[in-house]
């Protein structure tokens, strides 16, 4: 299967790499001006996907559903929201906050539900959410970092006012409203549960000393502007991005630095395939951002749901952990993760693409990029410029709107 699926991609040239970071890889990243068709690789990710199927069958291992981990396989309760995504992948352990969440988030199933006019259901969630909030709140407070506490108790009063909110609106049977006021609280709930992380949960390693580290998060704003007008004669917009330094502080601390330094600023979106949008390479013939004569590379990290710290320099499948999730999947349309080359798992530096979700290839749960590729955020606000995008057009201009404290950067 890995050879079919490196075979979907046309690799950048090979070059020598640092200690510790050059290993074989399985798929990767193209070339500007050099992407292949995305029937071309759905073709071979197919194939590659059947063949697996029929050598596990041959074998008589079949999948053993009970080692498959909660959020294995393709099913409908996949998390594919971006902001639930990035809620789950906070390393906290607070179960009435996490109860809220899951209580205020099942009301995305409660509208989904067809000719459904009754708001009984959504009620129910609302009043569960409410009731573990007045029963727990101590429990809640008890938890938030001492140095984040501030923030935490401000969350929570926003928190207790849009539930009160909330229950105005089912009283007036407003559906309509529903979906802003859940949203609403759970930004909240989602304050408060990262007012509970104290800190980097583990050291990165010391051989990445020299390079950048996001020890936190931050929010990237982007201003795309479109080579020509399109739909609706839009010309352009602006897209709002979380990087997660707590589950990837190498590859969000590298985006975040070339953020700072406006390494994008001006630059042009070099592949738009209907299966990823990708840009970063600089003009020239460097794969990459070159600092002092050299270019700047990075491991390849992903960090597995349950581990205390990131993979680094192997993928999952050469782990032997192909089975396992990683906490940031390849879930949401706007994923955002770092490209490398064929065969160098620690090749990445500047180039990075964007998943655009509704394609074939990458069903949640079953996804062949998970494990592979480091993701490091998602697109929050402004997604649905990605499908827009074309190769030719600019990206404007980056800007840090938050979170620029946490990024660490080399002595």
């Amino acid at each position: 299967m890995a050879q079919a699926v490196s075979a979907a991609f046309k690799a950048a040239p090979a070059r020598a790499a640092a200690p510790r970071r050059a290993r074989a890889t399985h798929i990767v990243c193209a070339r500007q001006g050099e992407a292949p068709l995305l029937e071309q690789l759905g073709g071979v990710l197919r194939n590659a996907l059947m063949g697996a199927a029929a050598a596990s069958l041959l074998a008589g291992a079949a999948p053993d559903v009970a080692m498959l981990p909660a959020h294995a396989g393709i099913s409908g309760d996949q998390v594919t929201n971006p902001k639930a995504l990035l809620r789950y992948a906070l390393p906290i352990d607070n179960k009435p906050i996490r109860s809220i969440q899951r209580e205020l988030e099942a009301i995305s199933a409660e509208l989904r539900v067809p000719g459904s006019k009754s708001l009984g259901p959504i009620g129910k969630h609302v009043r569960a959410a409410n009731s573990t909030l007045e029963r727990d709140g101590n429990a809640i407070v008890a938890a938030f970092a001492p140095d984040k506490k501030a923030a935490g108790l401000a969350a929570l009063d926003g928190l207790k006012q849009s539930l009160a909110e909330f229950q105005g609106i089912l009283d007036a049977q407003d559906k309509q409203a529903v979906p802003l006021q859940q949203q609403k609280a759970l930004d909240y709930v989602g304050a408060m549960e990262e007012a509970m992380v104290r800190g980097l949960p583990f050291e990165v390693p010391k051989d990445y000393a020299d390079l950048p580290q996001l020890k936190g998060r931050a929010t990237v704003e982007m201003k795309i502007r479109f080579a020509d007008a399109r739909e609706n004669n839009t010309t352009g917009g602006t897209m709002t991005m979380v990087l997660d330094g707590y589950n990837a502080p190498v590859s969000a601390g590298d985006f975040l630095d070339l953020v700072r330094r406006g390494f994008y600023d001006g630059m042009e979106i070099q592949r738009a395939d209907g299966f990823v949008v990708q840009t970063g390479k600089p003009e020239g013939s460097s794969q990459g951002f070159v600092v002092d004569g050299k270019m700047r590379t990075i491991p390849l990290e992903i960090m597995v749901r349950g581990d205390k710290e990131p993979v680094y320099e192997e993928t999952l499948e050469e782990n032997g952990r192909y089975r396992e999730q990683p906490v940031l999947p390849f879930n949401a349309f706007g994923t955002m993760a770092i490209a490398r080359e064929e065969f160098e798992n620690n090749s990445g530096s500047s180039q990075f693409f964007w998943l655009l979700k509704e394609s074939e290839l990458t069903p949640t749960g079953a996804n062949l990029l998970d494990g592979r590729y480091a993701v490091f955020g998602y697109v929050t606000q402004g997604s649905e410029l990605l499908k827009e995008m074309q190769v030719g057009d600019k990206i404007e201009s980056t800007k840090i709107l938050s979170g620029e404290e946490n990024l660490v950067l080399p002595k």
